[in-house]
């Protein structure tokens, strides 16, 4: 039985596809091979990948329309791959449900580490030693919010939200350790299981701002995931 992780790269230019393809195969991991939007989102939704490798400028569709639809159906995990470096392209591309995003030209150990990362955090080998407790609680309420641990369900004022697995990482973790405040990197490190991350940490902002758009009344002022100035975040 074939026990490999198998990853879905969806990458127009084909010398790229091709290395990626190599390095994976070297790395112990499947892979299979999209070269335009439409097949990327065919193979994303028909196959079953471990994880995505998604460009962004694509012929026939591109990677932000792809992630968005990818995102309707499954929870897989994407790393968005783009040669931009506006910021507001790395913005959107988390807007649309990736998980995180690398910029050409890249190292192939970065992108192997944030490829492992996310695969152990969506398939709960991801395990912190912050997160464990002798008695697992099986759910946790703060005020109105209530985060069943056992069924991965969150409610405010029993109504239910709809997180993707990061949002509500993000959201668990901060309640086991409520009022405590964590700085970007730690969340990087702890949430997203980056070990000694030092890169861009703007995917942290990114999601704590979708999630607060999930779980406060007023996201400008919010009420449960506070801003430690100078600091980082907290849920209160």
């Amino acid at each position: 039985m074939n026990n490999k992780k198998k990853i879905l790269i969806v990458e127009d230019e084909n010398n790229i596809a091709q290395l990626l393809a190599v390095n994976l195969m070297l790395a112990g991991y499947d892979y299979d091979i999209a070269s335009d939007g439409e097949d990327g989102l065919n193979k994303a939704l028909t196959g079953s990948f471990d994880l995505i490798l998604l460009d962004l400028m694509l012929p026939k569709m591109n990677g932000f329309e792809v992630c968005a639809r990818v995102r309707k159906k499954l929870s897989t995990p994407i790393i968005m791959v783009t040669a931009r470096e506006e910021e507001k392209d790395k913005i959107l591309g988390l807007d649309t449900g990736a998980d995180d995003y690398v910029t050409k030209p890249f190292s192939f150990s970065e992108l192997l580490s944030r490829i492992k990362a996310n695969i152990r955090r969506s398939s709960n080998e991801l395990v912190h030693p912050e997160k464990v407790q002798s008695d697992e609680q099986s759910s946790i309420t703060v005020r109105g919010l209530t985060i069943d641990t056992e069924k991965y369900d969150v409610t405010l004022d029993g109504e239910p939200i709809s997180l993707s697995r990061q949002e509500y990482d993000l959201l668990l973790f901060l309640a086991k350790n409520l009022g405590k405040p964590f700085t970007r990197e730690q969340l990087m490190e702890t949430v997203w299981g980056y070990e000694g991350y030092l890169g861009d940490i703007r995917a942290v902002d990114v999601t704590v701002s979708r999630l607060r758009a999930k779980i406060e009344k007023d996201p400008g002022e919010p009420e449960y995931l506070l801003t430690k100035r100078g600091i980082g975040y907290y849920l209160k």
